[in-house]
């Protein structure tokens, strides 16, 4: 059986656009049909090649099949008789192992119906089934997954958080755990793609992004912040207030506390998730605030006190 340049046939480049293709074919087939030579046998023939060109190449679907194999058809064909084992080569000469799945998705779904007026070629190509033709019987297969993103805030992550989600007309609520991190996946059963000859669908994956937050930083279930402290509290020692997700709590500064110094403020952190009651830590780093605006009697306390440090 010969292969058959659809692309020749038509008189179009392979790149050739939807516009072009069709411009092709109806200029031939006004050449070609049938009224217009009426009892020429080849003609007719012709007019057969014309339609079953265009039926390929102006189908999207029909013309990526037809240029995944071109004349590699034959080849195929052989490894179906084979028993598909082993690699099957691509275009190009290059080999690689090809899975039922593949097949199928690459020339399930064009059976027999309406190819009767092509060729045998056309009818081994698309007529549902590579080895004599006929159509093998679709085996049920699980729906896609489908994964798309969430974003969310630090705080719906520490608390937990309810989002609704749009599909298909329905309204499907998402709860989100306390704990999740970037990166974390929601899984939702049976909202993914539906499945094939009777197979179940496949699930919905939420991917949950956390937006930077402009106060803590996260590392793990862990959180990170700096706090301002005075001068004369870091000098002297006291209190100041940290912020946590949780609320405000007092941290107890020891005197003579060094700029960058940290401190670990236990259960302050992020929820661990799965795992009620347990907590990461903060650790607050001090950020020492030196006065500005000095008066003049401020200035030479000051200076009083540099020239006591250096004796």
């Amino acid at each position: 059986m010969q292969y058959k340049d659809y692309y020749q046939i038509l008189g179009v480049a392979k790149n050739a656009n939807e516009k072009d293709i069709k411009s092709a074919y109806r200029r031939l087939a006004r050449k070609y049909h049938p009224d217009v030579n009426p009892n020429d046998k080849g003609t007719q023939e012709k007019f057969k090649e014309i339609n079953e060109a265009y039926e390929v190449l102006s189908d999207a679907d029909k013309r990526k099949k037809y240029d995944t194999l071109g004349a590699n058809w034959q080849q195929y064909e052989q490894y179906q008789r084979a028993g598909a084992q082993g690699p099957f080569q691509w275009g190009g000469g290059q080999y690689r192992s090809i899975s039922p799945e593949e097949l199928e998705n690459l020339f399930g779904g064009f059976g027999g119906g309406g190819a009767g007026d092509f060729s045998d070629f056309f009818r081994t190509f698309f007529g549902g089934g590579f080895a004599g033709g006929a159509r093998a019987q679709a085996r049920p297969r699980r729906g896609q997954d489908i994964e798309q993103p969430i974003v969310i805030s630090l705080e719906d992550a520490y608390r937990g958080a309810t989002r609704l989600v749009q599909k298909d007309g329905r309204r499907l609520e998402i709860k989100i755990p306390a704990g999740v991190k970037t990166g974390s996946k929601i899984r939702f059963a049976g909202e993914g793609m539906p499945g094939a000859s009777g197979a179940s669908s496949g699930d919905l994956y939420l991917g949950v992004q956390i937006e930077p937050h402009s106060t803590f930083e996260r590392q793990g279930d862990d959180l990170l912040c700096k706090v301002p402290v005075n001068l004369y509290t870091a000098l002297l020692g006291g209190e100041t207030q940290v912020q946590t997700l949780k609320g405000k709590v007092l941290l107890k500064i020891p005197p003579e506390t060094q700029p960058g110094r940290t401190f670990r403020l236990t259960g302050q952190g992020m929820p661990k998730l799965n795992q009620d009651g347990a907590f990461g830590d903060l650790f607050a780093e001090v950020r020492v605030v030196l006065p500005e605006h000095l008066t003049s009697a401020e200035r030479e306390l000051f200076q009083k006190l540099a020239q006591m440090r250096k004796k």
